[in-house]
């Protein structure tokens, strides 16, 4: 019986575990999990912390793993995959170096100016009144990073110069950041794009879009995301193919040729403006929510892909057609600062698929624990459809005063889809 495991807790690691699950022959562990995927067949947790790197390698080699699945960001930055490469254990994730493109937005920009790939003009900076200046000198709105892993919360879009000031503080001033980036405000359709990679060699997955902001209409402050839909039908196959050639091909072959060849799940941000497909950030694992609503898409069996793609080669992945998947994140109340904890989740009729997060059990019951609890999924062959099932369902179960979510995941789509059939 094959044995994997997954690095991680939340959403995205719930999602993985449901797809490697499929397969019969085959035992899941996932450190450190959270407690409602014990209820997944064949899936068990693991009471290791995610960036112990040396107990993860440790529990790798003595249950002989077939192999490691690495979720979140921050085990990745730490280098948990030069140990397990070190100690011959397979895994599938970039090494601390190649982990840069997401952990230091700097390099990413670097690579991607030598690589070719348009991306937002840019500049970095150590000190406030430079970034100050700077932006006094550039049009309005304007984003301002953290240069570093900020759990999705780390970028600013600055409408005024009082708003830009105010983010440089909370950020350089006020935050762990030694640096951030100030670059110009891209307009356009925003979208996802996920490959699954090993050198130059990789398969590409359907776009989905995220939904950062903590309100409708994509009001509020910044979040880790508040849902996604996918496939995207704005974002046709030629646009995909031209991300793929534009993006994807270019900055997978420049960090071959700089030593630093990328293993694992490449997500990048993409946005498509007036002038082309341009790069909005790099990240170095799969979205967390997009890969609740892209991974049920997948007809293959992600294990066998994985594995033959650590053996240099690629496989035809086969992908559901004609169904749309919708999926709402439902988060505490409070999200994405101080948030109502300890409250009882949510219950949805078997219509919706349900990906569980941030919970915990309390003399024997679970409840919720941290920001964002869980994730409801719908899918119809009409997107309209499925977010309205979706919407129904979360109005009918959940507690309003204990959990918020949006309303409006998928509109950008349907809006899309209605000016087509007039």
């Amino acid at each position: 019986m094959e044995k994997w495991l997954i690095i991680g807790s939340g959403g995205r690691e719930y999602a993985f575990a449901k797809s490697l699950s499929r397969h019969n022959d085959r035992l899941i562990l996932v450190a450190p999990g959270n407690p409602m995927m014990n209820n997944l067949q064949n899936v068990s947790t693991v009471s290791i912390s995610e960036t112990d790197v040396s107990a993860l390698a440790n529990f790798a080699r003595e249950n002989d793993v077939t192999c490691t699945l690495v979720g979140p960001e921050v085990p990745l930055s730490k280098g948990i995959v030069d140990e397990f490469n070190l100690q011959s254990l397979p895994i599938f994730g970039p090494t601390q170096s190649a982990a840069r493109l997401e952990s230091s937005k700097d390099f990413a920009k670097s690579i991607m100016q030598r690589a070719g790939v348009k991306t937002a003009k840019h500049q970095t900076f150590t000190k406030v009144e430079e970034a100050k200046d700077y932006i006094a000198s550039r049009s309005l709105p304007i984003v301002i990073k953290a240069d570093g892993l900020a759990s999705g919360k780390g970028v600013i879009i600055a409408q005024t110069q009082d708003e830009a000031d105010q983010a440089i503080a909370e950020l350089l001033t006020n935050g762990h950041h030694s640096s951030i980036l100030v670059e110009d405000f891209l307009e356009g359709e925003e979208f996802s794009l996920f490959v699954m990679a090993n050198g130059e060699q990789f398969m590409a997955m359907p776009p989905s879009q995220d939904h950062k902001r903590l309100l409708d209409n994509d009001e509020g402050p910044n979040t880790g995301g508040m849902g996604a839909y996918s496939p995207v039908p704005q974002i046709s196959q030629s646009i995909q193919d031209t991300a793929i050639n534009e993006v994807v091909k270019p900055v997978l072959r420049q960090m071959v040729k700089e030593g630093h060849s990328f293993t694992g799940f490449l997500y990048a941000g993409l946005i498509l403006t007036k002038e082309g497909i341009q790069v909005i950030e790099f990240n170095v694992r799969m979205g967390d929510p997009e890969t609740q609503v892209v991974l049920p898409q997948l007809e293959s069996d992600l294990g066998d892909a994985i594995v033959q793609l650590l053996a240099g080669k690629t496989s035809q992945l086969t992908w559901q057609q004609g169904q749309y998947y919708i999926g709402n994140v439902v988060a505490s109340m409070g999200y994405p600062k101080k948030v109502l904890d300890s409250q009882p989740l949510p219950v949805f009729n078997d219509t919706i698929d349900v990906d569980y997060a941030g919970v915990k059990e309390i003399n024997n019951q679970f409840v919720s624990s941290g920001g964002r609890v869980l994730m409801a999924i719908a899918h119809d062959q009409d997107l309209a459809k499925a977010q309205t099932k979706l919407n129904d369902a979360l109005a009918q179960s959940v507690n309003k005063a204990h959990y918020h979510y949006r309303t409006d995941i998928g509109s950008k789509g349907i809006k899309f889809l209605s000016a087509e059939k007039v």
